[in-house]
């Protein structure tokens, strides 16, 4: 915490001790809802709870959609049922459907049941999309138009429903079977003659997304466009609500955590790291490490199976390490690029050959300029044979090049079927290089060596 938050969160700890409530809500009124969102996290539960208590509806309507999941699941379960209720009526639909999506079916049930029937209807309606969709993720609070009304009129709507919309800089003009046909930016409601036409000034080609399409997809569209907001329309392109910015930078985060966790062979969590218990990050971490561990032991097999060649040449044992990492490493480089190439939408499937045949040259030359490095190393600082060094070097070219041409490949198959080409980018590609190396360099062994 910033020093300022932390003397802030002492203030309070004293105005809650000393009963002071009045101070307190006039010193809450006057700070930012995300720094009273982060100050609240650092407190103990009960008192927490307290301060959310005193704090204006609309006030807490706005810290609470900042906290952290586990902390706005303690609070909405510790108000009663009627206070409950009217929390999730002052928030954003968008926010009251990811809340209540994770908590059990009898306390949703309860809390929509004191929720006003318009919010209840909303919340049930962001429910019913798939998660990481763009129904899911968006908010039905928005400013509606028709291309018949005046910017007078338009005003006259913004001032009726514009405090309870997401957004106001982007109004949207649909039709009388509720198609969206335009967009308007506040500035031109603003700029132009009170008398004018929406329809006249509206700008009609549109960007828009479906319901169905999913989040990671959206992140892109905005990136592409730089809105702040995008219309969702439905597959009869009626309008149904929209995804903001601030929506799309959570979606962001996720996926890239989500990325990151399945590259590491981790089972992602939506917990933040000091959320999560002992016993829950075991069982996020244990399934990958089974079968990882289980996988391992076909390279222990290999070299068991090469055994009595390596009693020969002792000297090949003290390469095993360098050649496993060398692959492991190069194919992991290739992943990882692919992998981001897909995210951002740079590479596609219909790119197979392309990709391959870039991997390909590029393992080649790096395989080459290894080789030329451990040669030297060999030589002149290991002082082994000249067969040997060859071994080695001709090892490296084949493992860096097949390492390369197949984590590009296997990622691109695994997401052509659907799957997260994160859960191939590391752990599984690296236990699948290190079993490809060895059986090249013992390959290469036995019949340069003639072990």
């Amino acid at each position: 915490m910033e020093e300022k938050d932390e003397k802030a969160l002492e203030t309070f700890r004293v105005l809650l001790k000393e009963k002071k409530f009045t101070a307190l809500r006039g010193m809450a009124q006057n700070m930012n809802e995300s720094d009273l969102a982060a100050i609240m996290e650092e407190m103990e539960d009960e008192d927490m709870l307290k301060m959310f208590r005193l704090f204006p509806k609309d006030l807490a309507a706005d810290v609470f959609s900042q906290l952290e999941t586990d902390s706005q699941q303690y609070i909405i379960t510790s108000l009663s049922e009627r206070e409950a209720g009217i929390v999730i009526d002052n928030l954003y639909t968008d926010d009251a459907a990811d809340l209540l999506e994770e908590m059990p079916a009898s306390v949703v049930k309860k809390i929509l049941a004191n929720a006003r029937p318009d919010t209840r209807k909303d919340i049930n309606h962001l429910l019913q999309y798939p998660d990481d969709s763009a129904g899911s993720v968006m908010t039905v609070e928005f400013v509606d138009l028709r291309p018949e009304m005046t910017v007078d009129d338009a005003m006259a709507r913004l001032r009726q429903i514009g405090m309870d919309s997401e957004t106001i800089n982007i109004c949207y003009v649909l039709n009388d079977t509720r198609k969206l046909v335009g967009t308007v930016a506040l500035r031109y409601l603003i700029l132009n003659q009170r008398n004018e036409k929406i329809g006249d000034i509206m700008h009609e080609d549109v960007v828009s997304c479906n319901t169905s399409t999913d989040q990671e997809h959206v992140a892109q569209i905005f990136k592409k466009y730089d809105f702040t907001a995008l219309p969702v329309v439905d597959h009869e392109n009626r309008m149904v609500g929209i995804i903001t910015v601030d929506d799309v930078m959570d979606i962001m985060e996720q996926e890239a955590t989500e990325d990151i966790d399945r590259m590491n062979a981790i089972i992602p969590s939506d917990k933040p790291y000091l959320k999560n218990g002992v016993f829950e990050t075991w069982k996020k971490r244990i399934p990958w490490l089974l079968l990882l561990m289980i996988s391992a032991t076909f390279t222990g097999k290999i070299i068991t199976g090469f055994e009595s060649a390596l009693s020969k040449v002792v000297i090949l044992t003290a390469y095993i390490p360098m050649l496993m990492d060398t692959g492991g490493n190069a194919g992991s480089q290739a992943s990882v690029e692919v992998v981001r190439g897909l995210s951002l939408e740079e590479v596609h499937f219909n790119d197979f050959f392309k990709v391959v045949w870039k991997e390909m040259r590029v393992g080649l030359l790096c395989g080459i300029t290894l080789a030329a490095a451990i040669f030297c190393k060999c030589i002149f600082f290991d002082a082994v044979s000249v067969q040997v060094a060859a071994v080695v070097c001709i090892t490296v070219i084949c493992a860096v090049f097949f390492s390369k041409l197949i984590a590009c490949t296997l990622v691109l198959l695994v997401q052509k079927i659907g799957l997260d080409p994160a859960v191939v980018a590391s752990p599984v590609l690296t236990t699948i290089i290190d079993a490809l190396s060895l059986i090249i360099y013992f390959t290469v062994a036995t019949n340069i060596l003639h072990i």
